[in-house]
């Protein structure tokens, strides 16, 4: 999910506790806490990308971070050092559970394992779940209204919410397999949609992409790309830096070559985001006419 959402999830469960000194500033930065990683930005869009949602969103840091957030809180607040730790906790814990509900991959078992982890059944800003947040730290605001209530609420709600669009993707990623003969199905969700979704296929090195909607039960197969190494500039682009780091988020990557002017150029798409229209989520390398790479880049 965006930061703005994961500030505003804060402040909700920070309803679920009591009213006490730092219990919001606390809720409020351990649920934005994991995005730390933001500061990899300044060394480019590239590396943000390789390192986002990497340690800051894993097991250790789960186990660490909140412990010092509370400890911390403690000495800045003189409370009691469990009702600032189990806030953290909770407040650490549900920023990645929120993360691994969207497409964007989460290496959620690191260090001990790197491997990227997504459930794919939210985009990464959903206006239901932010809607309803909004209202239950709305709601929480009157004195007539239980505040744990509108928040215990609200979860609940999200809860109902994001079991829905899982058993909707599976309803729709088996009407898909009766559609398309592949050897691997993989489904994306679509900005503020339901029923229709991206939909990404492999056999063998034939990608198919395209858009499947359950509810007029149409598929639409956008593209049909042939994956392949043969070609010497794209294996040497693999061992470039942007390119790497470009590998190292991609789930489905796929490189395209053109030659133009006596030039080469590799470009690396995502095609999980391959909805997106214009040039996104792609590492583009441009080769000489003797095989030097004269630029490389990569584009949000």
């Amino acid at each position: 999910m965006d930061p703005v959402t994961h500030g505003l999830t804060g402040v909700m469960l920070s309803n679920l506790f009591p009213r006490k000194k730092g219990t919001l500033l606390v809720a409020l930065f351990a649920s934005l806490a994991p995005d730390l990683d933001y500061v990899t930005r300044f060394w480019g869009t590239e590396v943000f990308l390789r390192y986002h949602r990497g340690i800051t969103h894993g097991i250790g840091a789960l186990l660490l971070v909140p412990l010092l957030v509370g400890m911390a809180a403690r000495r800045a607040y003189r409370g009691r050092l469990l009702f600032f730790v189990m806030l953290s906790y909770l407040c650490y814990g549900v920023h990645i559970a929120m993360d691994l509900m969207t497409q964007y991959p989460t290496r959620v078992l690191s260090p001990l394992d790197w491997s990227a982890y997504s459930l794919g059944i939210a985009f990464i800003i959903d206006p239901y779940v932010s809607a309803a947040i909004v209202l239950a730290i709305l709601f929480s605001m009157r004195k007539s209204v239980n505040r744990r209530l509108a928040s215990l609420i609200c979860i609940l709600f999200l809860i109902v919410y994001l079991f829905g669009r899982f058993y909707i993707k599976g309803k729709v990623e088996d009407y898909l397999r009766t559609e398309l003969d592949e050897y691997h199905y993989s489904l994306y969700p679509l900005p503020n949609d339901f029923f229709r979704w991206w939909f990404v296929t492999r056999s063998g090195d034939l990608y198919k992409v395209g858009f499947v909607d359950l509810l007029t039960e149409t598929v639409c197969v956008k593209r049909v790309l042939n994956y392949t190494e043969r070609i010497p500039e794209i294996k040497e682009s693999k061992q470039l830096r942007t390119v790497r780091n470009f590998l190292y988020f991609a789930q489905k990557p796929y490189a395209e070559v053109k030659r133009q002017d006596g030039e080469t150029i590799v470009t690396w798409h995502e095609l999980s985001y391959g909805f997106f229209p214009g040039d996104h989520f792609i590492a583009r390398v441009r080769f000489d006419r003797m095989g030097r790479v004269r630029e490389e880049y990569f584009r949000f």
